[in-house]
């Protein structure tokens, strides 16, 4: 399958096609009967592909729909428009049933894990859990020592298993929560900011093990982050969202080297490099104004109401995603 633009991104058998992906959230008005009067376009026209084995860094402010692309690939949120392909498979329109059966591929790794591991629940339930939805080992002891293998692969302890959650650090709930979603096997894992609660030295403790991971096991990840210097450790390639759609996307060394787009050159401008006479000299890119709300999104590029090289044709007229040269696309009139 390919995707204009998107071929030379592809091998021959991507894991993963999101095409044109669409999710409005409806406004509804009235007592007695409601009937919808507008919509929230939290993900508004995001395409892109994955190859299996790969990272692929989600980035942006906060509300630009990188969570919400998500959840929609993994369909715990209705798609309003476009196609998510699941290793050759459309599963766009699946319903419950047929999600069943691809559930155990595609897992999600969340930014709490306090938030969403049960506190009455023992480690080793919590783990052993998917295991009895999805029928995958036919007894409790069987279970119980799964769990305890994966509790090791996570660089935990096997003796853990008999505790609670809130007998554990913030960095040994993530590790739970890895193993919880490895438990599945999965081929995709989706990590929604699974570092962005923890402590600077227990973030690269978390990297390394999603690394890893990926190594030994050959997993795929999406990684939802809004911090771009661990996006840069981890991932393979970058894309970049600002107000539901795709600003620019590229493999990290093309992004981080020479980034096209007026937005993601401010991002980048405003993480802070250690070095004092490096930071001096550096440009400084100032972006003015908040988003805008997702429930009106301005005409022509998103990004133009808070774009300092804005001309008349950026406030009218939308920019393609389209290919540059080297992989990078970029969504941008003057590039």
């Amino acid at each position: 399958m390919s995707m204009p633009g998107l071929a030379n991104m592809s091998d021959p058998s991507p894991l993963l096609v999101v095409e044109d992906l669409k999710v409005h959230f409806p406004i509804k008005a009235g007592t007695l009967v409601q009937r919808q009067v507008a919509s929230v376009k939290a993900v508004d026209g995001v395409s892109f592909l994955l190859n299996r084995g790969e990272t692929l860094g989600l980035v942006g402010e906060s509300g630009c729909g990188k969570s919400t692309t998500g959840l929609a690939v993994l369909r715990m949120l209705d798609i309003t428009a476009g196609r998510v392909v699941f290793d050759g498979e459309d599963i766009t329109r699946h319903d419950r049933a047929a999600m069943r059966p691809i559930r155990k591929r595609m897992q999600m790794v969340y930014q709490d894990p306090y938030g969403s591991l049960n506190p009455r629940m023992k480690v080793v339930d919590l783990i052993a859990e998917p295991m009895i939805v999805h029928d995958l080992l036919p007894n409790r002891a069987a279970r119980a020592d799964r769990a305890r293998e994966l509790l090791a692969l996570v660089g935990l302890r096997p003796d853990m298993a008999d505790r609670y959650i809130h007998e554990f650090s913030g960095g040994q709930r993530q590790r739970i929560g890895v193993a919880r979603a490895l438990s599945m096997e999965p081929d995709l894992l989706i990590c929604d900011e699974p570092v962005s609660a923890l402590d600077v030295s227990i973030q690269a403790q978390i990297v390394n093990l999603f690394q890893d991971l990926q190594q030994s096991l050959g997993l795929t990840y999406i990684f939802v982050a809004h911090d771009l210097a661990v996006v840069r450790h981890i991932s393979d390639r970058i894309a970049v969202m600002y107000l539901g759609r795709i600003a620019e996307i590229a493999d990290r060394e093309t992004l981080y080297r020479r980034p096209l787009h007026p937005y993601t050159q401010a991002l980048l401008a405003a993480v802070p490099i250690p070095d004092p006479e490096i930071e001096a000299t550096r440009p400084q890119i100032a972006v003015a104004g908040e988003v805008p709300s997702a429930l009106n999104p301005p005409p022509g590029c998103r990004f133009h109401t808070r774009c300092p090289l804005a001309v008349a044709r950026c406030r009218t007229e939308e920019p393609a995603l389209r290919d540059v040269g080297a992989g990078q696309m970029v969504s941008c009139h003057l590039v």
